[in-house]
């Protein structure tokens, strides 16, 4: 009985010894994978970056062989609209409204028109802006870690097109280009003026949209209505056009009301979080932040638009304008159509 005790009480002592042993294995197993891996500087936000770097990788490859595609996409369907416009809606117009109407839809339709293409044309074929490859007199406030270069205020390092960019805002995969300090305002004036076509083409063609929806419900009436191919094509080509129109008011209108917000405060779409962040941290400190490239709403409108004399808005909003915007992007003087100067302070 003793003997028995006493192998009860051994195996006892060594299966807590391989427990204990087992742990202490475990301990020093995760003490030796933090002393590999530890970083001072690394926290929640660097693990989700690392952990979602695969997924950039084919974003970025993915959004670079995609955008000619998405060019082609863009041309394709605003050149149906335009047809479906000139085939369907105009013969309708001059065929029913008055004179007066007919030239107000005749200027109106064709202005916008103009500024669409004109626009966009630009934002695709302008380049962004690139810090110049001699570094010898350029001023940077930072070094790209991705060209080992510097780096001057508001540039940032696109993944797509693999460079810096001057002011840099987005990468575009609808134009397949960056969205920078030389094309930001073809960018928002395209975004502004398809919003206003397509609004336009809505409002007018609702009605139209009305009746051929009505008349295709009847396709499938027993007996089936008799109605030509050209008509049924007609009425197709009607509902496409208000549909696409309409979902891409509400979808771009959105996008361009969010820049106007970032042109108002004088901002990009990539310094809106870094001074989101910056804001935060100085008020924690009972600081207040204070943007450096903010002179105003109205004069970081007038900025951004290039207006210097109150002709510009008619010469350079209104109508088609290559002109270059303020400053090189390299460094960031007050401009002459500024009112009134802002203390350049980071914080008070």
């Amino acid at each position: 009985m003793r003997l028995l005790l006493k192998c009860l009480r051994l195996g006892r002592r060594r299966r807590f010894k391989l427990v204990w042993q087992a742990e202490q294995l475990w301990h020093y197993g995760h003490l030796c994978l933090r002393s590999l891996l530890y970083n001072s500087f690394t926290n929640s936000d660097v693990v989700l970056d690392s952990l979602f770097e695969p997924i950039y990788w084919l974003v970025d490859h993915v959004t670079r062989w995609f955008g000619v595609v998405f060019v082609a996409l863009v041309i394709g369907l605003t050149s149906s609209i335009v047809a479906i416009v000139y085939i369907c809606l105009l013969p309708l117009i001059l065929q029913t409204y008055t004179p007066a109407w007919i030239c107000w839809h005749l200027a109106y339709g064709h202005w916008n028109l103009i500024m669409i293409v004109f626009h966009y044309y630009k934002a695709i074929t302008t380049s962004p802006g690139h810090p110049p490859q001699a570094k010898n007199d350029l001023t940077g406030v930072s070094i790209c870690r991705k060209c080992i270069a510097p780096k001057p205020a508001r540039t940032h390092h696109c993944s797509i097109c693999n460079r810096c960019v001057l002011k840099m805002d987005h990468h575009c995969p609808w134009l397949n280009n960056c969205v920078g300090h030389y094309n930001h305002r073809y960018f928002f004036s395209f975004c502004l003026f398809m919003t206003m076509g397509c609004i336009y083409c809505s409002i007018s063609g609702w009605e139209m949209f009305r009746d051929a929806y009505a008349a295709i419900e009847t396709y499938y009436q027993t007996p089936p209505p008799t109605f030509s191919f050209h008509q049924r094509a007609f009425h197709k080509s009607v509902v496409y056009l208000w549909v696409l129109c309409s979902s891409v008011a509400l979808a771009l209108g959105a996008l361009t009301l969010w820049h106007a917000a970032l042109i108002t405060r004088g901002e990009t779409s990539i310094e809106r979080h870094i001074n989101r962040k910056e804001r935060q941290r100085l008020q924690k400190k009972g600081k207040v932040f204070r943007n450096p490239y903010s002179y105003g709403g109205w004069d970081n409108w007038k900025v951004f638009l290039g207006v210097d004399v109150p002709r510009h808005w008619l010469t350079r909003v209104l109508l088609p304008s290559p002109h270059l915007p303020h400053g090189t992007g390299l460094s960031w003087d007050l401009p002459p159509c500024v009112t009134q100067q802002r203390t350049p302070l980071l914080a008070i």
